[in-house]
């Protein structure tokens, strides 16, 4: 089959951000022709809907699995809609960490978004112990599986997976796009022993340190289909050129 699945750059800001950063990036990628891409960026709730995205989506960095209630602090996917998110990222391996997110609750946050009409991007990675065990292929394995216990493969369609090895999130490490590759192939793989046309209009992106100088050499590896970008996204030179890599 021919890769026909449109590269996809998604910026995470994660606690950062201002009205005076929403200004600049909604002037900056509404100024640029994205052709071929679909760009995202995913701000603090709090700023969605100060954004002017005619070039660009929008997205949230997390949303419950749950309507509506006493449930302190958590946004419902109809929150998001409204203040104008189309994606939603679940699973990221800062909330696995900091708020004890399990393998459930994370397929749960996918299950509920895409049932709301939001795309997830749903993150799964290794920490650095688990890859020098030699046990990456079957942690990740064990969360895809998970998605699977929750969503079937028509409500996983359109959802995006970002592979992120925690290692080499925020310390400037950064997988090789060999090693990436052959993660992001056995993601392939498994979402092809589930439905093989899953796995082949499925993205999947890398997410770990991406930076200008090295996104053109991860994106040129034939599973990886853009990136979920951290630190240089809140630069818009530097995402601006990590998007025009992925093109």
């Amino acid at each position: 089959m021919t890769n026909n699945r449109t590269p996809l750059v998604a910026g995470n800001w994660k606690m950062n951000g201002s009205r005076s950063l929403v200004e600049t990036f909604s002037h900056s990628l509404n100024a640029q022709s994205f052709e071929g891409l679909d760009v995202v960026v995913c701000p603090p709730d709090g700023y969605l809907s100060m954004f002017n995205n005619e070039h660009f989506s929008l997205g949230a960095q997390d949303v419950s699995h749950l309507d509506n209630g006493a449930h302190t602090g958590d946004m419902s996917t109809d929150m998001l809609k409204e203040l104008g998110a189309k994606y939603v990222i679940v699973g990221h391996s800062e909330r696995r960490e900091d708020h004890n997110e399990t393998n459930l609750l994370v397929a749960k946050k996918a299950a509920k978004a895409k049932q709301a009409g939001l795309i997830p991007i749903i993150c799964v990675g290794e920490s650095l112990s688990v890859r020098e065990a030699g046990d990456v292929k079957s942690f990740v394995g064990e969360q895809i599986a998970a998605l699977f216990a929750e969503m079937t493969s028509d409500t996983l369609n359109d959802a995006v997976i970002a592979y992120e090895p925690i290692w080499a999130i925020g310390t400037g490490k950064t997988a090789t796009p060999e090693q990436a590759q052959e993660v992001h192939a056995f993601i392939r793989k498994t979402l092809t022993e589930h439905d093989e046309a899953l796995a082949h209009r499925t993205r999947i992106l890398y997410g770990g340190s991406v930076k200008p100088d090295n996104a053109k050499a991860l994106f040129g590896q034939p599973d990886i289909d853009g990136g979920l970008i951290g630190g240089a996204s809140l630069k818009t030179d530097d995402f601006m050129a990590i998007c025009q890599a992925a093109i």
